[in-house]
């Protein structure tokens, strides 16, 4: 029984370490370069492999393949997200048609990403009225993460109204008998 116990307890440790992305990918991948300093020297990152996470802003279908329009995050060295978006800016990430294609109500806004993809190029696009160079990958690999949902408990009754913690003249200690009003 203990041995069976040691080898579950080793198996969630190894799986709690797990890179989310292919171990290969992750130790080439750079993580370390912003998104800035890509954006401002486009041609000495040409043909490197990046490894950073991202929110989704759209995700478009178009003849070559899927575009994801996405928000950087760094991620750490095992391709977890970093906290939230930053001001880093945004990316494009392009998933050729060849290999599929990413549904836009699944890779829909506000999902967030880790990628795997190699610089291709510093594309000129506008948000919204505002010119905007975007650094432009070829995806290797993406993994998408679960959908967060904040949970917040609301007390049943407030803390106060109990009986103990204060006054409520329409508590009862026991409920009232059947056909009472």
């Amino acid at each position: 029984m203990k041995r069976i116990t040691l080898i579950v307890i080793g198996f969630g440790l190894l799986v709690a370490c797990a890179p989310v992305l292919n171990r290969e990918m992750m130790r080439d991948g750079i993580r370390s370069i912003p998104l800035s300093q890509i954006r401002a020297n486009p041609d000495a990152y040409k043909g490197q492999l990046f490894v950073f996470g991202g929110v989704v802003v759209e995700t478009r279908v178009t003849a070559i393949g899927s575009q994801i329009e996405g928000i950087y995050i760094p991620v750490d060295a095992s391709g977890y997200l970093k906290g939230r978006a930053t001001a880093e800016g945004r990316f494009l990430a392009l998933y050729p048609q060849a290999r599929g294609m990413l549904d836009p109500l699944i890779y829909k806004k506000g999902r967030e990403i880790t990628l795997a993809g190699i610089f291709v190029e510093a594309r000129a696009g506008k948000i919204e009225e505002m010119e905007y160079s975007y650094p432009v990958f070829e995806i290797k690999q993406v993994y998408l993460w679960e959908l967060r949902q904040d949970n917040y408990m609301v007390p049943a009754y407030p803390y106060y109204s109990y009986p103990l913690g204060g006054y409520d003249p329409w508590w009862r200690p026991f409920p009232p008998p059947p056909g009472w009003r």
